[in-house]
């Protein structure tokens, strides 16, 4: 990108009242130099070629004419995902990625999607030119064919990889610590990205399509919720190692969780702590034996078409269905985590409620204020939890949490006015009567 346009995207944001962290400002800004100059959208205008960004959650009618009216050179950017209002216009367009909160300067989820990967999948086979090298490992005392199956399939791709037995637990599979580890391991040992393929599948397209996008990590939601960790993609970023220990140590710590909860726990947490660019990956990359579409799939696993062994707990779909297949961490999840230079153990959650009874721009604006007094003044508080709950329910366990936790609660609503002394009251109140610490 040129200053020039460097200056009409600031302008744009400017004009829109959209904040953006650097991350996310980085994202937009390749997004731009892929489908063209950006343009603010209220999902009734008549431009539909471009990057559209959007500053409002449409109406159910409107986002399906908004929806039938795309093209594939269309790129979807909603700047303030975390709000729940866009999740039907979410559910009918392809998800590409989301990049989390950047704290202060930019605290709100960035979504980016369209109406199919066709032009990535295409510019990636054509112009990638950063080659990820392939890991896998399976265990010592199993069978090793699956993996010389995917050794003989990466040799037509030129693609550099990693293939070794492991010492594990059963004969016959990877536990989830044994996986991070490994991938730990090789991450410390090599220098380009890593893209881990499950011993077992094939590649039948080099797996480009993460590299070039130029994204923390990658990765495949079953059914757009559940994630996979049988494809997974690490770029050489601090945001990517930071989830990859993340994970590691929660599995080191729940060795009896399977590993799909977990790594969407790894990537929750991470996400409310640094803006983690995901990429969430096509069909293609995660395809399973039988599917309609196997014979086109870059990456083909060895597995029937079913969930039984992605999700063994089913009381898990019910937590986070709903905000994982939108992109979002969800009311039972900190929405964002800032940290303080203050020397002290103590924290403030505060609860934004009510946030599906208001439009986007109020709750925007609520994140915005109570971020920005947070960093201007944190009375003392070592860290901050942002919870939103659009439900009564939401409430409830963003409460209980934060009990848990031992932080201080405090609930605001969307539009209400937050003065820039908020946290400094907030602990003086709490110097005068100690006992109240958990009320708001």
């Amino acid at each position: 990108m040129t200053d020039g346009t460097h200056e009409d995207l600031d302008d744009l944001l400017q004009s829109g009242g959209l904040r953006l962290g650097r991350a996310q400002r980085d994202r937009l800004g390749w997004l731009t130099s892929q489908f063209g100059a950006p343009t603010l959208d209220d999902s009734a205008g008549i431009r539909r070629a471009g990057v559209i960004i959007l500053k409002e959650a449409p109406s159910g009618a409107a986002a399906e004419l908004f929806y039938r009216s795309l093209t594939p050179g269309s790129a979807i950017v909603i700047p303030r995902s975390e709000n729940p209002g866009f999740d039907f216009l979410k559910s009918k367009l392809t998800e590409f990625g989301t990049v989390g909160p950047c704290g202060a300067d930019g605290p709100h989820e960035m979504w980016w999607g369209g109406i199919g990967w066709s032009k990535f999948l295409a510019a990636a086979a054509d112009t990638s030119t950063v080659r990820p090298r392939i890991v896998s490992c399976y265990p010592r005392g199993g069978d090793a064919t699956a993996a010389f199956a995917l050794r003989h399939s990466l040799e037509r791709f030129d693609l550099a990889c990693h293939i070794e037995p492991i010492d594990t637990q059963f004969s016959d599979r990877l536990l989830c610590f044994e996986k991070a580890e490994f991938l730990l391991r090789m991450w410390d040992k090599y220098r380009e990205p890593l893209l881990f393929v499950e011993a077992g599948a094939v590649l039948r397209e080099a797996p480009l399509l993460p590299s070039f996008l130029g994204c923390d990590i990658a990765l495949h939601k079953w059914n757009r919720w559940e994630m996979s960790a049988r494809t997974f993609y690490l770029g050489r970023t601090r945001a990517a190692e930071m989830l990859l220990r993340t994970w590691q140590h929660l599995a080191a710590s729940y060795p009896a969780i399977w590993e799909g909860y977990l790594l969407d726990q790894a990537w929750s947490l991470t996400s409310s702590q640094v803006p983690l660019d995901t990429v969430w990956l096509p069909r293609s990359y995660h395809a399973l034996a039988g599917d309609l579409g196997a014979m086109r799939a870059t990456v083909l696993h060895n597995q029937q078409t079913t969930t039984l062994e992605l999700g063994p707990d089913p009381a898990f779909a019910s937590l986070v269905r709903s905000a994982r297949r939108a992109g979002r961490t969800g009311a039972r999840d900190a929405f964002m985590v800032m940290t303080s230079k203050a020397e002290a153990s103590n924290g403030i959650a505060v609860i934004l409620r009510d946030i599906s009874k208001s439009d986007a721009g109020a709750v925007a604006a609520t994140v915005e204020a109570v971020t920005g007094a947070y960093a201007a003044d944190c009375g003392g508080y070592g860290r901050l939890e942002l919870s939103l709950c659009a439900w009564q329910d939401d409430v409830g366990a963003a409460r209980e949490a934060a009990a848990l936790a031992r932080h201080r609660i405090l609930e605001v609503a969307p539009g209400q006015r937050i003065a820039n002394d908020l946290f400094a009251n907030c602990a003086a109140d709490d110097a005068i009567m100690p006992a109240r610490h958990l009320f708001p």
